[in-house]
């Protein structure tokens, strides 16, 4: 088990490597821990997030043929990348996806995907047994109830797995405002994926860039 604590534990875009899981239109028809519309704009965040920290993304989707390609928010992200697709419900028993995950040579493995306590949890507790340090990002998975999402969750911590969101996630790529190689890119996600924060930070642009009126004698 890996234990979750001191600055070693925090994760690192040089270290990290990405997978995501099914976000698939089947999946999202049955999908009712989260709202549709929140399951989507927060895999796309994260998406779009690895891309700016240069965090390797494997893509894959099982029977896609029936199931649906994955969605274009993400794919979009990733133009031209292969989208592995899949048979085995457990990604990890797919050797091409577990070959794919290793060249990368990170350890820091970072999953998320529909359903939460089948497609995302038996990959992560397989992968968590065999000795990676697994982080699942739970907003942008979901499961066909709040108790099946919520009971997966519990299972993987149990099995020494840690869960994030997306934003704590990236916010830990991130580290240090002063970064400036990837703020730009970490604001354009809080714009366009966080409406309070990004909303918020446009109109404090407004502001400061707003001439001061001149008083009038």
């Amino acid at each position: 088990m890996t234990f979750r604590n001191g600055l070693a534990s925090l994760l690192r875009p040089e270290d990290s490597v990405l997978v995501l899981i099914d976000h698939q239109p089947f999946q999202l028809t049955n999908l009712n821990s989260h709202d549709p519309h929140m399951a989507v704009n927060n895999a796309a965040a994260l998406a779009k997030a690895a891309k700016a920290f240069d965090v390797p993304t494997i893509l894959t989707s099982v029977i896609a043929d029936r199931g649906g390609l994955i969605f274009p928010q993400i794919t979009d992200v990733f133009p031209g990348q292969e989208v592995i697709d899949r048979t085995f419900i457990n990604t990890w028993e797919d050797q091409k996806v577990v070959d794919v995950v290793k060249a990368t040579g990170r350890k820091q493995l970072i999953i998320a995907g529909l359903y939460t306590e089948i497609c995302v949890a038996m990959p992560a507790i397989q992968a968590a047994g065999e000795g990676w340090d697994v982080t699942v990002i739970t907003d942008a998975c979901g499961g066909v109830s709040v108790e099946a999402h919520q009971v997966a969750i519990q299972r993987m911590i149990a099995a020494g797995c840690n869960m994030m969101t997306w934003l704590a996630l990236a916010s830990e790529w991130q580290r240090d405002h002063a970064r400036t190689k990837t703020g730009a890119a970490f604001v354009d996600i809080l714009k366009e994926h966080m409406a309070g924060s990004g909303i918020a930070f446009l109109w404090e642009q407004q502001l400061l860039n707003t001439p001061v009126p001149t008083s009038q004698g």
